[in-house]
C-alpha cells in the first residue's frame, strides 16, 4: 500500500512520502490551532510545515513542484501560515493591541521586499546568462566575464528569502504567550533587516563591472576562437538529459580523430551533465545563434541522433553531414528514414548496410560506409575460462522501454528462471548482474523483478561465503580493498579540486581542462577498475550498479553473457565469448533469428531458460561450443574486420568525406567565378 502511494504522488521515498503527508496536514491543523485557539498548538504544527516543506525541496520532490500548478506554491503556503498567525492574534484578542498592527505591518512590508528580491534575482540570472556556454575554448583571454555571485545568494534564493520570515512568526507566537510585545518587535526588526539585507546584497551585480558583456560581445569573441582554431569536423548533438549518454560514448573518438575536432551542444542540460573531454564545447541553443556562428572551416558533421534541431546545421551546403548513430542494433530507430537526409550514413558493418537495403527507406547503398565501432576498442577478445578459475557469466537484460512491452526485457517474464538457473549450475559459476540504468521506470512489475534478482543474488553471494568450499585470500583481497581506497582517495581529489563553479558563465570562462589532471584522472580511473575486481573473491556473485564498473569493464570479466535485444549484444559479440539471448516474445527460435541478426550467434532462450545448459558447456568445454565459427562470421558481419582498426577506418571515413566537401566548395566557387567573368563581359 505505501508503495502504490509512493507511484501516485510521484515521490522518491517513504520518507519522502511521510514529510509530504505531514505537509499537507499541517496547514489545516494550523488553521483549527487558530480558530481554537493555542499558541503550542499553532507552534507546533508550524514547525512542522516549515520543517517537511524544507526536506521536500531539498529532496527536490515532484509533489512539491507539482503544487505551484494548483495556486498552491511556495509564496502561497508562507502567506496562508502568516495569515493565520494574524488570526491567532485576533482569537486571542490582540487586535487592538501593538503586536497585532506591528505583525500585520511587517508582513506587508516583507511581502513588498519579495518584489525587488525577485526581480535582482531574475536580472542577475539573466545578464549570466550568455547566448552560448562552452568547455575547452579559451575565451577567457579575449572576454571579461566576473566572478559570480556569491552561490548562497542565488542557489534556492526564494525559498532563502521566504524563509526570513521565521524570525517575526517566532517573536510574534513568543510575545503572544507572554503577554509582551517585546519580543515580537524584536523578531519583527530581525525579518525586515534580514530581508532588507538580502535585497542589498543582491543590487552589485546588476551593474558596473559585475555584469557580464552582452550577447553580440559574446558571439563575436565565440566566432573570433573559431577563426583562430579552425575546427575541421563536428560532432553535433541535441537531446534531453537522458540521452547524454548518446554524447558521451563519441567523446574519445573524436580526441582520436586526425583532423581539428569540435562538438556543439544544443541543450544546456547535455553540456552540464557531459563527461570529461579535451575536445573544444560550444552550447548553442539559440537556432538563429548557430546559423549565424563562422563554421566556414568545417567539412565533416556528425550527427549521433536523429533530432527535430539537425536542421539548423543541415542547412549549411560547405560541409558534409554523416549519421553515425549511438549503438548497432536491429531495433526499427537504426533504420529511421530520416537518415536520407544525410550525405552519408556510417554503420559498424555489412549487416547496417543491408539493414537499410532490407528497409528500403530511401538511404542509398553508395552512401554508406563501413566504420566499424571505435568505441569497442577497450572490449578484450576473449581467451577461454583458465582451469584455476571458475567461469563468469554476465546477466545484462536491457529495461522495458517507452511502450513497456514485456517482450523488450527478459526481466519480467524469464529473469527469475535465468538467475536460478545460473546459481544452481553444477559445475558451479559466478554470476554479475548489471541491469540497464531505466529499469523500472516505466512499469512497476519490472522494479519488482529486479529487486527479486537482486535479493536472490546477494542471498547466493552470502551463501556461497559461508561455504568452506569457497576459500578466499583475506591478505589479496585486503590488499585490493585498500589499493581501491587510495585510488578513490586520490581521484575525489582531482575531481573535487576545481571547485565548483558559481554559474554556467564563470565555468564557461574557466571551463579550459587541464590535459594532465584529466590523463591521471583516466589512468586512476584504468587501476580503479582493475582493482575493482580484485577486492574480492573471483567466486563471488555481484550486483553491479551505477556507472562504475562500466558494462565494457563487466564483458572483460565474463565468459559469457546473457542479455535482451539491444546494442548490448551487439557489443558483445566484439569480445568473440559466447551469449544468449531471451526470446521473451515467444517468436520461437528460427522466426526470432530472422528478425534479429545480432542473435544468429547465440543460445536462443525461451523465458524458462531450459536451453542455459547449451551456453554453460560452451563456457567450460571449447569442443562443445558449436557456435564458435558463427560467432566469428557474425563478429565480421556485425563490427566489421579487426584491421584496419576501427578508429583508422573512422578517420579515413572523415578524411575521404573532407575531400568530398571540399571539392564541391571549389566546385562552386569557381562556377561563381565563371558567372561573375560572364556578367561583366
Amino acid at each position: 500500500m505505501i508503495s502504490t502511494a509512493i507511484r501516485v504522488a510521484r515521490v522518491g521515498s517513504a520518507a519522502e512520502l511521510a514529510a509530504a503527508v505531514l505537509m499537507l496536514a499541517g496547514f489545516p491543523a494550523i488553521m483549527v490551532a487558530a480558530l481554537i485557539p493555542s499558541v503550542p498548538a499553532f507552534a507546533a504544527a508550524t514547525a512542522v510545515t516549515y520543517l517537511a516543506d524544507h526536506y521536500l525541496h531539498r529532496q527536490g520532490s515532484y509533489l512539491i513542484n507539482r503544487l505551484s500548478k494548483v495556486r498552491a506554491g511556495l509564496s502561497i503556503r508562507f502567506l496562508i501560515r502568516q495569515l493565520l498567525l494574524i488570526l491567532l492574534l485576533a482569537r486571542l484578542d490582540l487586535s487592538n493591541n501593538l503586536i497585532f498592527y506591528g505583525a500585520t505591518a511587517c508582513f506587508i512590508a516583507f511581502y513588498g521586499l519579495q518584489a525587488p528580491h525577485g526581480a535582482l534575482v531574475t536580472l542577475i540570472r539573466n545578464r549570466r546568462r550568455l547566448p552560448v556556454a562552452t568547455r575547452n575554448v579559451d575565451l577567457a583571454s579575449r572576454i571579461r566575464i566576473p566572478d559570480a555571485p556569491p552561490l548562497g545568494l542565488l542557489n534556492r534564493s526564494a525559498e532563502k528569502m521566504l524563509h526570513l520570515d521565521l524570525a517575526a512568526v517566532v517573536g510574534i507566537l513568543v510575545a503572544a504567550s507572554m503577554d509582551s510585545a517585546l519580543p515580537g518587535f524584536i523578531g519583527i526588526g530581525v525579518t525586515i533587516v534580514l530581508g532588507s539585507l538580502y535585497v542589498l546584497a543582491l543590487m552589485p551585480y546588476v551593474r558596473g563591472k559585475k555584469v557580464p558583456p552582452n550577447a553580440d560581445k559574446v558571439l563575436a569573441k565565440v566566432d573570433e576562437w573559431l577563426r583562430d582554431y579552425q575546427p575541421e569536423t563536428v560532432l553535433y548533438f541535441s537531446g534531453s538529459k537522458d540521452s547524454v549518454y548518446q554524447v558521451n560514448m563519441w567523446l574519445e573518438t573524436m580526441e582520436q580523430l586526425d583532423s581539428r575536432p569540435l562538438i556543439i551542444l544544443r541543450e544546456r542540460v547535455i553540456l552540464q551533465n557531459l563527461a570529461p573531454t579535451t575536445v573544444p564545447v560550444i552550447c548553442v541553443p539559440g537556432g538563429v545563434h548557430l546559423m549565424n556562428m563562422d563554421l566556414s572551416t568545417v567539412r565533416v558533421a556528425l550527427y549521433a541522433a536523429n533530432v527535430g534541431k539537425n536542421i539548423h546545421l543541415l542547412r549549411v551546403p560547405t560541409m558534409k553531414h554523416v549519421f553515425i548513430g549511438h549503438g548497432d542494433s536491429d531495433k526499427l530507430a537504426s533504420v529511421n528514414p530520416f537518415s536520407k537526409a544525410y550525405d552519408e550514413v556510417w554503420v559498424a558493418g555489412r549487416a547496417g548496410r543491408d539493414r537499410y537495403a532490407i528497409a528500403d527507406v530511401g538511404v542509398r547503398d553508395e552512401d554508406i560506409v563501413e566504420v566499424g565501432r571505435p568505441q569497442l576498442a577497450p572490449i578484450l577478445n576473449g581467451q577461454g575460462v583458465p582451469e584455476d578459475r571458475m567461469p563468469t557469466v554476465l546477466y545484462a537484460p536491457t529495461w522495458e522501454g517507452w511502450d513497456g512491452n514485456p517482450g523488450n526485457t527478459s526481466l519480467m517474464l524469464a529473469g527469475e528462471n535465468i538467475v536460478k538457473k545460473l546459481l544452481k549450475a553444477d559445475p558451479p559459476v559466478r554470476v554479475l548482474y548489471k541491469p540497464h540504468p531505466f529499469t523500472g521506470t516505466v512499469l512497476p512489475k519490472a522494479g519488482a523483478a529486479h529487486q527479486k534478482i537482486t535479493a536472490l543474488i546477494e542471498k547466493a553471494a552470502a551463501e556461497r561465503a559461508a561455504d568452506p568450499r569457497f576459500q578466499a585470500d583475506a591478505t589479496v583481497t585486503a590488499a585490493a580493498k585498500a589499493e581501491l581506497a587510495r585510488i578513490e582517495a586520490r581521484l575525489a581529489v582531482l575531481v573535487g579540486s576545481g571547485g565548483e563553479k558559481g554559474d554556467e558563465a564563470e565555468a564557461t570562462r574557466d571551463g579550459v581542462v587541464d590535459v594532465a589532471k584529466y590523463e591521471e584522472i583516466a589512468r586512476l580511473r584504468g587501476e580503479w577498475n582493475d582493482t575493482y575486481w580484485r577486492a574480492f573473491p573471483v567466486w563471488e556473485h555481484r550486483v553491479v550498479t551505477g556507472a562504475e564498473p562500466r558494462l565494457y569493464d563487466c564483458f572483460n570479466v565474463s565468459d559469457a553473457m546473457v542479455s535482451d535485444i539491444s546494442s548490448v549484444v551487439s557489443d558483445f559479440i566484439a569480445s568473440g565469448k559466447p551469449y544468449a539471448v531471451t526470446d521473451s516474445a515467444e517468436l520461437g527460435v528460427e522466426e526470432f533469428k530472422r528478425q534479429n541478426t545480432a542473435v544468429r550467434a547465440a543460445t536462443i532462450l525461451s523465458n524458462k531458460a531450459t536451453e542455459l545448459g547449451e551456453l554453460l558447456d560452451a563456457v567450460r568445454d571449447p569442443a562443445a561450443d558449436v557456435l564458435a565459427e558463427d560467432r566469428v562470421e557474425l563478429k565480421q558481419y556485425l563490427l566489421g574486420p579487426d584491421e584496419p582498426t576501427s578508429i583508422e577506418q573512422f578517420n579515413t571515413a572523415v578524411a575521404n568525406l573532407a575531400i568530398k566537401a571540399e571539392a564541391r566548395n571549389v566546385g562552386q566557387e569557381s562556377r561563381a567565378a565563371a558567372s561573375a567573368a560572364e556578367t561583366v563581359a
